[in-house]
Formats: structure tokens, C-alpha cells, sequence
């Protein structure tokens, strides 16, 4: 009859409970599918609690057995065990029920009669098997309701009150078992567990932590992690709840989650275990509350799992943390005793944890044992040994022994099968590799198989080694190695005898050491002795000969320590001498240094080293004064370091006290007084400080004032004036005198205008850029709000360029290698202070300035300066005559002259000059001011422009400007005379009227030579005559003519010689006439003669309306007319006469004319009856003479204009 595999379906949120081969129960949750074989092919009986029924569905030859409640059933009235009888034995049940990776609980309600039924069960139900594992089908999360509720359950009113009153028994129940006698205790019919070890004390596995495995802790590291995002949303901020309600619902669901049952262990295993508990529930006085409310939906919790291992009361380790029912715990120990509880969460709320489970591991198999040793052996023979394992609950029976039997395949067979822990192999081939492996056995099965350990059996006697090294020598020992004999197989079992001989002891070779190793430290020698070594080798086959002998030499020993150290001489405040004497013992060898060791104090808690050498002297120095010092020495030889000397004490001599820090202003400086606070100095010279002295100095002075001497630590000084700052300073004394004195305290007495600020400091970016910045002067306390910068270029007149915070200003556009001034003031709320001291600065040198005015040389200028040898002769010699040539001039029609202006070198020395005339070529010149440029085209433009150049470089061009050459100048035009008299002459020259407009372009220059033979220039003008005047008579003159225009001057014309007549005598006065009887006398003025030509006179006659006839020509000046007619009227002028010795006369210019009246004849009668206006006026007239008719025109004209002027005054103007 074949098996049958039945499929025993549970549905979500139902239980299913067997009894598995060792007679524990196993509850198996929903949903799952559980596979039981029948051996008969019929189902078996199945039993299932009150109230669910079962039925078989078959389904392509499978048969499902579905496990369902009934419709009248309310699920948590009864509970899901009760006491079924006995299932049928199943020889093949263990291989078909699965293992539950991830058991899911059923819901509360079937749990509710399950807590503490298992300490009811009859021991006939618990079987002597070994458990078998159990897995169940992982559940999805699709699978679940919200909050682990299942989907079908409906609670009617009297489930509710049900399920209320089953709580409360429960937790009654719960209450009344503080004692643990809910967990899974087998009861006294049972049998007895395995045997358990080290129940105290953690495993000794290197897989345990704690009771756990490295699994366990990673998931309680998890759970921590999800435990910790759990409470982020406490219930006491619900929203619109009151704090009343808020403090009831919060104690109510506190006091809910308190109500935690204990877990329930449903699955047992070697290294695990499966738990489940119950939600906790509410209590009775609660349920009744909300029976009136509307039912809210109960809170999703989550639950934490702890482990302890250590008892009860020990301590307990997270190994679960999550929302579900149940957990499972890996990596335990076998056959050990745990302790579990269960603690639940609700957001930032934690229950108190349950009461703990007690459980016990099952045994199992022991551990993989360690491979096998070798004991010994022989060419045939080998002893191996072994350590027993971890038994793991169950004593172990066997041990399994197996061998490759030197054939190396890997193919092990059994060689040994016992309790024993050591086994003898033989018949074994010499020389030959052997593996081994070890396994042990138990009830529970067997180990798996140690790592294969190889042995080799002995060979033949070894070869003697080769002689022992020295690895290193010590003062008693010496450390030797040697190596393997050659041609001895690494798996021989090989030892070593080394033996020894002390030069000098007459005992020869005695054995040292004894062993496999191929290295020994042979002890308890003598210091500085030498000692001769050698090796043999041996194995199981026998002892091979010495090897050739090593000698070697112990270290020498450690000196003994020096004489106690003395003071030589006096110690000073800060420094002593120090000797002593070297060690009674050098240990062997000489001593090579000593060691000085200084600690302060007399404790000798600390020590410093102040000295290392060969001296036997040495001087401690950099001491505190008055202290107290300890001094020790030790020494250094070959053979190491001595013991410590005796201690020298050292008191050194006190000093004045060290500086004290600066006195400190205790609360605001006053007007006129400041107090003063101070702490004693850090350095008090090894003496108590006794006295202090407070020394004031006034503003900017060098030497202070005493103001205080006592033993306060604080005072008044008064007498300060206010605004000012005062230094303080202050010293300490003790019984060595007064110390140095502390830094100055600068105390600013109230409030004042800034002091004078510290001269500014220029940094010249550029020859034109200057950055001026300064420091901040005391504020006279109060701040400084504003500086005033002065700047110019003369100390007299600097002007204000800054004002501000700031405490630097940059100026631009400055002129390079100038001198500046500058100075800055400080001002804040009190006033402004004084200006600081005038800063002189100058720019650096730079490029020399644009060339700012340039002219054009006029002709007269543009003089040549190297002249010939031939020129300088002819001037030479004009210089001896009186008469020096025109200088030579350049031709204004080829060359133009430039004259400039030096411009500013900028403090570097011009050094040339570039100038640049267009497509030309530039021309580079010297340090002049003054160029003619040679080679040009006549009347031609040219662009014309000049550039400095000094050391730095070239600086910029000039502005452009234009200058023309000239044309070629005129031809001089031919020269004549066209009137000309014994004082004048007139010239003419060229065609063109004789007076001509200044713009007339052609122009002329005529000279006449002077009596020195130099030609001198009489017109210079556009006009084609000129009239030479205030010439001597009969005298000639000879002139030039020069023709020029803008192209320049024209050479000069060939020489023309014109020549003056004599001059006629000069005009006469009118002659005077006196009447005589019939005749007049007339009379005229005298000539004197003319260059040596006499002088004679034609006087002429005019009667009446007649012509002038001539009546005398003479030398004489008086003449008189005879037989005059008395009726008739006679006018007379003269006039003289030049008689020339080699030319005809000449006749002069007459005279005004005279007029002689004819007298009147006078009766007495009427010359009497006339009055004196009458004969006045028979009296003859005179005529006006030219001079006096020219006086009376100019004063007519004087007053015309005048009386004009008049009239436009009055008329135009006003």
C-alpha cells in the first residue's frame, strides 16, 4: 500500500495544532498548507477546536483538507485545544511538515484560550523524538487587513461581552501567574531534558553574542532602527481634544498597553525558536465605558522581543522589533536555557514588558571537532591525539577517525571508531604523508569532519646541522638559532640538542637544550664571558654528529649607580653647579655618558633631563628663584643604563618679584581721578611680595611719578587733568628689593577731543596716483567719527580733499616728480583735533609731458651757426673796420624753424626730442628748444608735431600743427629818381601805384649806405615811391633795393647813386620899412654865407597895382627909396640870392610883402575934434604874417570841434 500525502489547507487568522514525534505541540497559523503523509492512503483524523469544521477537497489527485468555521461559531468562546485526543503516530510525519520561515499568529480571539493550556497537557501527548523543523508559506503583505485584523471576523454584541469577560479572566490569570507558570514547563510525568552545560555563562562559540548569533544582533539592529521611526506622532497631540481628555485617553492607552501577556513558545529548535503572544487587551471598566460611543478602530501597535540568557533577572537583549504577532529567533545555543518577554508600542508610548518565558534549546549534534595532533611516531608507526568538541547537550559516545591512507586522492576511509581520544596507526610506510580526519558522534548524529590535518612518518639519523648563530647576546643569555639538517624531509619529526662550554671551566660540552626548534635562548650566564656552542640533530631512527663549534660572547652589565651628586660653588637665583663621582661598578665595560635629572619640589613627582655627557660636572640653569630643586644622576656604558643616584636638594636664592600684570581701571575714569586695581605677580622671586609702587606718567612724558606704596592691591589716583590719557605702572617688592616694572595701562580721564594723529603714510601707485592712509589717534575717550585730509602742493595752501571714516584716501590726477604736502585731523563728538605733522611727498619720476607751445622762428632768427672759415675771416675783419656783415640766414622757402617750450621732465632730464613732420622720416635732436628743419619743398604744408624723451621713455605727442615754407623770394625791382631837390629825394622803384594796401603780399626793403659805409633801411613796405628827406645839399647818396614777400627776402639790387643840388638861401622876413620925408628906408635881416658862397639881396618894389620891379641887388641890408609920391601905396618884399662859384645863382624865396601907405595930411581942427579911436585908425595896418594866419585857422578849428562835440552830447547821446 503506497503513502499518501495529504495537504492540510489553513485559511488567514486560523490555527492549526499537531502534536509533533517528540510530544510537543506545534500550533501552525494561517494561511498555510501542511503536508502529513498516511501510509494507508485515508485521511487521517484531524482534529479541530469547537466550533470549525473540516472538509476535503480534491483537486488533480491532491486532497486539500480545509479547516472552517461555523456559521453559528463566535470565534473566541472556546479555545482552539481542547485537549484533543491523541493523533495517530505518523513513522514519516518529520520529513512533510514544512518549516516556517515567517509564522504569522492568528488573530487575538484564538489566542485567548491558548495562554498557560500547554503546563495542562497530559505527558502522554509529549513524545521522546527529536523535534522536527517547521516551515510554513511566507504570507504576503497583500494577504492582511490593516492593523492585523482578519477580514471575516464580525463581533455581534454578545461576542463582544464574550470576549470582554475572557480578557478579564485572562488577565487575572496573568496576575496571578507573576511567577512564570504560563510558560512551556513540562509538567512531572514528563521526561527529563538533555543534559545542559555552561547555563551561567554566555557560549564559548565565536558565532554567539550574548546568547544570540551575528543574525540575531543585525535583526535586533533592524528592529532598533524600526522602532526608533515608530513615535513620531504622540497621542497627545490629537487635534481638537481637550487636556483633560488628553491626560485620560493617554493613561487609558498606557494602562492598555501595560495589560501584555506573555509570549507563547510554539517551536522549539537546536539553534531557534518560534514565539507568538496576544495583543494586549483592554480591561472590563474600559470595554464598558465605550460600550455607549461610537466604536473607534482599535490602535496598530508594535512589539519589541528581548532575550536574556542570563537568567531571569538578567539582562535582556532586543532580538525582535516589529508589528506582527510572532517572531522567530535564530542562532541560539543548543541545550541552553532562555528567557523571553514581550514589551508594546504605540508611537512614543512603551508598556511595561511582560512576564518572561523561560525555554530550553534542544540537543543536537556535537561541533565540528579540531583535526587530529601528532603525539609521536616512528619509520612505521603514528600517535595521533584529539580534543573532544562542544557536546551540545548529549554526551558524546564515538569518535570517527578516518585516513587517506597515504594515497593523497582525497578519498578518506575509516581507520578508528571509538571513545577514545588517542589512537596509535601502524604499518605505516617510512617517510610517507598521512592525512587525517575527525568527526563525533552523540545521540543527536553525527559531527561533520575536522579540516584533513597531513603527518609524515620518520625518516633515517639526520645529517649533522651546520654550526649555531647568535641572534642577539644579553648580560645572562644568548639567543641562538641553527638551521635544518640538509637533505631531512620537511615532514620528519627532527629534534636538537645544543651544547654548551664556558671558556674556562674545565667541564667541557654540557647539554643546554632539548627540542624540535631551531632556535634557543640559553639562560643564567656571566656578564662579558664567552662561551662555545654546538648542535646535534636527532630523530626517531637516532642522533646525528655535533656541528662545528660557534663561540659567542655574553653582554656586559649594567653600571652601578654614581656617588651622590654635590654643589660646587655658590648657587646663583636661576643656576648651580653640579659633580659627582662615576660608580664604584662599571658592569663590565667603560662608562660612555651620565645623565642629569632636575625635579622641582621636593615631591619628585616629575623629572626632567637638563644634562647628557661624558663630564662628571654640569650647570643646572634656567631656575626659578626661591624654589626648591632635586638633582640625581645616573650613567649609560655598553651594558645599559645605571640605578638612580641618591637625591641632591637644592635651594636656590630668592630674586625681586617678576613683573606685574598691568593695573587695571576699576569701574569709569572720572574727571580728575581714577581708581586703580592690580593682582600679585605671577613670578614672586621665591619670597612673599610685601609692598607695591604705582608710578603715574603724564601724557608724553618720559619719566613717572610715584603715586602709590603699600600692600593693597588697589587705589586712588587723583589729581588728573580731564581728556588726557596717563600711563600707569607698577612694580612689586619682597625682601630681595623691588622687580621690574609692568607694562604702561593707558587710562583716558572722560571724554575729549582726538590727539594729533601720527604723521600719514604715502604709497604712490603711479606718477599720478597716490594712496594716503593713516592710524587712528587716541580718542581721548570717545570715539573717532571723522577725518579731515589736507593735501597741496605747497605747505601754505593745502586744502581739504577728504572727508570721512575711512582710514585711507587714494588721489588721483597728480603731477609726476612733484612735491606734495599732506596732513590729517581727527575729530568725534568732543571737538576736533590738531592737525598731525606735514607729510612731504613726491611722485615718482615719470615720461615728460606733451610739448605744450611751439612757434615757428621768424626769418631774422633762423640764423646758420656753423658758418665757414671765410665767413669767420670777413667777420673778423668787419670787426676791426667797425662794419660786421648780416649774419647768414636759412632760406625760409626750404627750411622751417621750430622753437618750443620745454616741457615738464617729470624729475627725469629730457634727453632728446622727437619730431615728427608727416611721411618724412622723424628726426631725432639733443636736449634743445630750437630746430631748423632743412631739405623742404618750397610752398609746401607740413604737418608737424614733437615728442620728449627722457630715461623712462618717450612722452606724448605734442597737438599737430601746420607750417608752409615759403615760396622763392622776389627779384629786387630797378631803382630811380623821380624828383629830387637839395634836402629830398624821391625814389621809385617797380610798377603799381604809389601807395598800396597793407595786404599787398610783395613787399619792399630800401636801404641807403651811411657815412661808415653800412647800409641802413629807410622803407620797408608794400609802396612802390618813398621820398628820402633831411639830405645834405650837393651830395651824393647811394642806395639798394630789396624785394620780399612770404617766401622770404630777394637778394638785393645793384648799388644806385643819386646826388643833391645846392640849396637856395633861406626865405626872408618881411623888410621893415620906416618913412622919411619923401623917402622910407627900408631894412632886412642879414644871411650869413652858405658853405663859403656870399650872399646877396634883390629887393623889390610894387607901386600901386604895378608889378614888382627889382630896385636894389646888393650885399647891403638897407636900402633907401627917395622921391616918393605922397598919394600912391608901396608894397616891398627881398628875398636873397647864393652866389655859387661854379654854378649860376640861386635865387631864394621873397619875403612876405610890407605895404607903405601915404600919409595923410591933419588940420588942427579935425585932429583935434577927432578923438583917439579916429587916429587910430588912419594909423597904417599891418599885415598878419604866415605864422599867425596858421595860429588862427588851427584855434577856428579848435572850437568847430568843440561846439560839434557839444552838440552831439546833447542831441545823440542824452
Amino acid at each position: 500500500m503506497r503513502a499518501t500525502v495529504i495537504l492540510v489547507q489553513v485559511n488567514p487568522g486560523e490555527a492549526f495544532t499537531i502534536q509533533r514525534e517528540d510530544g510537543q505541540f506545534q500550533c501552525i497559523t494561517g494561511p498555510a498548507q501542511v503536508p502529513m503523509m498516511s501510509p494507508n492512503g485515508s485521511v487521517p483524523p484531524i482534529y479541530v477546536p469547537p466550533g470549525y469544521v473540516q472538509q476535503i477537497i480534491e483537486e488533480n489527485g491532491v486532497r486539500r483538507v480545509l479547516v472552517l468555521p461555523q456559521a453559528e461559531f463566535h470565534p473566541g468562546g472556546h479555545s482552539p485545544l481542547h485537549h484533543p485526543p491523541p493523533p495517530p503516530p505518523h513513522a514519516h510525519l518529520q520529513a512533510f511538515i514544512p518549516h516556517p520561515h515567517h509564522p504569522i499568529m492568528p488573530p487575538p480571539h484564538l489566542y485567548s484560550g491558548m495562554a498557560g493550556s500547554t503546563g495542562d497537557m497530559n505527558a502522554q501527548y509529549i513524545s521522546q523524538y527529536h523535534p522536527a523543523h517547521i516551515y510554513s508559506e511566507q504570507v504576503s503583505s497583500d494577504t492582511h487587513p490593516p492593523h492585523g485584523r482578519t477580514p471575516f471576523v464580525h463581533r455581534d454584541e454578545r461576542a463582544n461581552k464574550t470576549y470582554e469577560r475572557l480578557q478579564k479572566k485572562l488577565k487575572e490569570r496573568q496576575g496571578g501567574q507573576a511567577g512564570g507558570g504560563g510558560s512551556l514547563v513540562p509538567s512531572k510525568d514528563s521526561p527529563p531534558l538533555s543534559p545542559q552545560k555552561s547555563r551561567g555563562t554566555p557560549p564559548a562559540g565565536g558565532d554567539l553574542q550574548n546568547g544570540l548569533g551575528y543574525k540575531g544582533v543585525e535583526e535586533q539592529c533592524q528592529a532598533s532602527a524600526t522602532v526608533t521611526g515608530l513615535g513620531t506622532e504622540c497621542p497627545g497631540r490629537e487635534r481638537d481634544v481637550e487636556p483633560g481628555e488628553l491626560n485620560e485617553k493617554t493613561q487609558a492607552l498606557q494602562e492598555w498597553l501595560n495589560n501584555m501577556g506573555k509570549p507563547v513558545v510554539m517551536d522549539i529548535q537546536a539553534r531557534g525558536a518560534s514565539l507568538g503572544w496576544v495583543a494586549p487587551v483592554r480591561t472590563v471598566a474600559d470595554e464598558e465605558q465605550k460600550e455607549g460611543e461610537e466604536k473607534s478602530e482599535d490602535p496598530s501597535f508594535s512589539y519589541e522581543v528581548s532575550v536574556s540568557y542570563s537568567g531571569k533577572d538578567g539582562k535582556y537583549n532586543t532580538a525582535y522589533s516589529g508589528k506582527e504577532l510572532s517572531a522567530t529567533i535564530e542562532d541560539l545555543r543548543p541545550a541552553t536555557d532562555y528567557h523571553v518577554r514581550v514589551q508594546a508600542m504605540y508611537n512614543c508610548l512603551h508598556g511595561n514588558p511582560s512576564e518572561p518565558v523561560s525555554f530550553t534549546t534542544l540537543s543536537c549534534e556535537p561541533d565540528t571537532p579540531s583535526p587530529p595532533r601528532k603525539a609521536s611516531g616512528t619509520k612505521s608507526s603514528l600517535v595521533l591525539q584529539w580534543k573532544a568538541p562542544c557536546d551540545n547537550g548529549s554526551k558524546i559516545q564515538n569518535y570517527i577517525l578516518q585516513w587517506d591512507e597515504g594515497k593523497g586522492t582525497g578519498v578518506f576511509e575509516q581507520c578508528y571508531y571509538g571513545p577514545q581520544k588517542q589512537y596509535r596507526v601502524t604499518k605505516l610506510s617510512p617517510a610517507t604523508k598521512y592525512s587525517f580526519r575527525l568527526a563525533a558522534k552523540n545521540d543527536m548524529g553525527v559531527s561533520e569532519f575536522s579540516e584533513p590535518v597531513d603527518m609524515m612518518t620518520s625518516c633515517s639519523v639526520p645529517a649533522p646541522p651546520l654550526r649555531p648563530e647568535l641572534i642577539q647576546a644579553g648580560v645572562t643569555w644568548l639567543c641562538l638559532q641553527w638551521n635544518r639538517p640538509v637533505g631531512s624531509p620537511k615532514e620528519d619529526d627532527i629534534g636538537y640538542v645544543l651544547e654548551m662550554e664556558e671558556e674556562g671551566s674545565g667541564y667541557g660540552f654540557q647539554p643546554s637544550y632539548d627540542g624540535d626548534e631551531v632556535s634557543c635562548t640559553v639562560r643564567n650566564l656571566h656578564r662579558s664571558t664567552k662561551y662555545k656552542f654546538r648542535v646535534a640533530a636527532y630523530n626517531a631512527e637516532g642522533k646525528s654528529n655535533p656541528s662545528p663549534m660557534s663561540e659567542f660572547t655574553t653582554a656586559p652589565d649594567r653600571p652601578s649607580c654614581p656617588c651622590k651628586p654635590s654643589i660646587k660653588g655658590k648657587p646663583h637665583p636661576t643656576s648651580f653647579r653640579m659633580t659627582w663621582d662615576p660608580p664604584k661598578d662599571n658592569g663590565g665595560s667603560d662608562v660612555t655618558e651620565y645623565v642629569v635629572e632636575l625635579s622641582e619640589g621636593l615631591s619628585g613627582s616629575s623629572w626632567e633631563q637638563v644634562y647628557r655627557g661624558s663630564a662628571m660636572e654640569c650647570v643646572c640653569d634656567g631656575l626659578k628663584p626661591g624654589w626648591s630643586y632635586q638633582a640625581r644622576v645616573y650613567c649609560l656604558s655598553e651594558g645599559g643604563q645605571s640605578p638612580m643616584s641618591e637625591t641632591l636638594q637644592v635651594q636656590m636664592p630668592a630674586v625681586p618679584p617678576g613683573p606685574c600684570q598691568q593695573p587695571r581701571v576699576v569701574g569709569k575714569p572720572k574727571a580728575r581721578e581714577i581708581q586703580l586695581r592690580w593682582a600679585p605677580p605671577q613670578v614672586d622671586g621665591g619670597s612673599v611680595v610685601c609692598s607695591y609702587s604705582v608710578e603715574v606718567f603724564a601724557p608724553q612724558a618720559e619719566e613717572g611719578k610715584e603715586v602709590y606704596q603699600g600692600p593693597e592691591l588697589d587705589c586712588t589716583v587723583c589729581g588728573l587733568l580731564p581728556g588726557r590719557t596717563y600711563g600707569f605702572r607698577l612694580r612689586a617688592a619682597n625682601k630681595a628689593g623691588y622687580g621690574p616694572s609692568s607694562e604702561r595701562t593707558e587710562v583716558t580721564t572722560g571724554p575729549g577731543a582726538p590727539e594729533a594723529c601720527q604723521p600719514p603714510h604715502i604709497v604712490c601707485k603711479s606718477p599720478s596716483c597716490a594712496v594716503v592712509s593713516w592710524e587712528a589717534p587716541p580718542c581721548n575717550g570717545a570715539a573717532v567719527t571723522e577725518y579731515r585730509l589736507e593735501w597741496g602742493a605747497a605747505e601754505g595752501s593745502m586744502q581739504v580733499c577728504y572727508t570721512g571714516s575711512g582710514m585711507s584716501h587714494e588721489l588721483k590726477g597728480l603731477l609726476p616728480a612733484t612735491n606734495y604736502f599732506c596732513r590729517v585731523q581727527a575729530g568725534n563728538v568732543a571737538g576736533v583735533g590738531p592737525f598731525s605733522d606735514v607729510v612731504l611727498c613726491q611722485t615718482p619720476c615719470s615720461v615728460p609731458a606733451a610739448v605744450s607751445s611751439v612757434h615757428a622762428l621768424r626769418e631774422s632768427e633762423m640764423q646758420v651757426e656753423d658758418r665757414s672759415s671765410d665767413r669767420e675771416e670777413e667777420e673778423e675783419e668787419g670787426e676791426d673796420e667797425g662794419d660786421g656783415p648780416s649774419p647768414l640766414l636759412y632760406s625760409p622757402s626750404t627750411c622751417l624753424g621750430l622753437r618750443w617750450e620745454a616741457p615738464c621732465d617729470h624729475g627725469a632730464e629730457i634727453t632728446s626730442y622727437l619730431i615728427d613732420i608727416g611721411e618724412r622720416q622723424p628726426i631725432l635732436t639733443g636736449p634743445v628748444t630750437k630746430y631748423i628743419i632743412q631739405n623742404l619743398q618750397p610752398d609746401t604744408s607740413y604737418r608737424i608735431r614733437i615728442q620728449a624723451l627722457n630715461s623712462l621713455g618717450a612722452g606724448p605727442f605734442s597737438h599737430t600743427f601746420k607750417l608752409k615754407t615759403k615760396p622763392l623770394p622776389p627779384l629786387p625791382p630797378r631803382l630811380e629818381c623821380t624828383a629830387f631837390s637839395h634836402q629830398t629825394l624821391r625814389l621809385k622803384w617797380g610798377e603799381g601805384p604809389a601807395k598800396s594796401t597793407p595786404t599787398d603780399s610783395l613787399q619792399y626793403h630800401l636801404q641807403m649806405e651811411d657815412k661808415n659805409g653800412r647800409f641802413v633801411s629807410l622803407y620797408k613796405g608794400p609802396c612802390h615811391t618813398h621820398k628820402v628827406q633831411r639830405l645834405n645839399e650837393s651830395t651824393s647818396y647811394t642806395f639798394r633795393i630789396q624785394a620780399f614777400n612770404e617766401a622770404g627776402e630777394g637778394p638785393f639790387s645793384s648799388v644806385y647813386t643819386f646826388t643833391t643840388p645846392r640849396s637856395p638861401p633861406a626865405p626872408l622876413k618881411a623888410p621893415r620899412v620906416e618913412r622919411l620925408d619923401e623917402s622910407c628906408e627900408i631894412s632886412w635881416e642879414a644871411l650869413p654865407p652858405m658853405k663859403g658862397d656870399p650872399v646877396i639881396y634883390c629887393l623889390q618894389c610894387m607901386q600901386g597895382n604895378s608889378e614888382f620891379k627889382q630896385i636894389y641887388k646888393g650885399s647891403a641890408t638897407v636900402f633907401q627909396l627917395a622921391n616918393l609920391s605922397s598919394s600912391a601905396e608901396y608894397r616891398f618884399r627881398v628875398c636873397a640870392i647864393r652866389q655859387c662859384q661854379d654854378a649860376p645863382e640861386i635865387i631864394g624865396p621873397y619875403s612876405s610883402t610890407i605895404t607903405l601907405l601915404p600919409p595923410r595930411i591933419e588940420t588942427p581942427a579935425s585932429s583935434s575934434s577927432m578923438g583917439p579911436k579916429t587916429a587910430e585908425a588912419l594909423r597904417p595896418r599891418r599885415s598878419l604874417t604866415d605864422e599867425q594866419f596858421s595860429f588862427l585857422i588851427i584855434a577856428l578849428l579848435a572850437v568847430t570841434s568843440i561846439l560839434i562835440a557839444v552838440a552831439i552830447q546833447y542831441f545823440v547821446i542824452e
